[in-house]
């Protein structure tokens, strides 16, 4: 009997830590088997598409590299509001605080600027008959998603976000 809740106390402390380090360092099962993930290193990545498509899941892989888009209202967090930091998908570049979010009812996320000016970087795009800015991470130039000049002071701008381009950590 001695041993058996000796053993039960073990596998509870494991699990107990187990969940303890999770809530220190949490990542997404994309940045646990992508090497090219940091949150730390902000040096310019040059990688391959033919490489990203080995490391990412095809769903990130569609919007963060060939650009597509993830249907409004269905990422998780299109609708968020916990206090925290937005972060690259791709490369854990970090790139949106909560305290820049807003509720566009556009169905994505929505900031009114980046943690800094490094963090995103922008190109022309006229794709669908539409002249647009296309948003990409300043880190590996993944596609994020579109900036706009209808978002509220002080910089009247509206970053439309994937939220599959996304990470978010939780303020502790």
């Amino acid at each position: 009997m001695k041993a058996l809740t000796f053993l039960l106390a073990i596998l509870i402390t494991g699990s107990a830590c187990q969940s303890q380090q999770k809530k220190q360092q949490p990542m997404t099962s994309n940045a646990q088997a992508n090497p090219y993930y940091s949150r730390t290193d902000t040096e310019k990545l040059h990688i391959t598409n033919a490489e990203w498509k080995k490391v990412l899941s095809p769903e990130l892989y569609a919007v963060a590299r060939e650009a597509a888009t993830e249907r409004p209202f269905t990422g998780k967090y299109w609708d968020a509001d916990t206090k925290g930091t937005y972060y690259c998908a791709v490369c854990g570049n970090a790139l949106f605080r909560s305290d820049a979010k807003f509720a566009s009812s556009c169905g994505w996320p929505s900031f009114f600027e980046a943690v800094r000016a490094a963090s995103v970087i922008y190109r022309e795009d006229n794709s669908y008959g539409m002249h647009r800015t296309e948003v990409l991470c300043g880190r590996c130039e993944s596609h994020l998603g579109h900036i706009f000049d209808d978002g509220p002071p002080p910089t009247h701008k509206r970053f439309c976000m994937n939220s599959v381009s996304l990470d978010f950590e939780p303020e502790r």
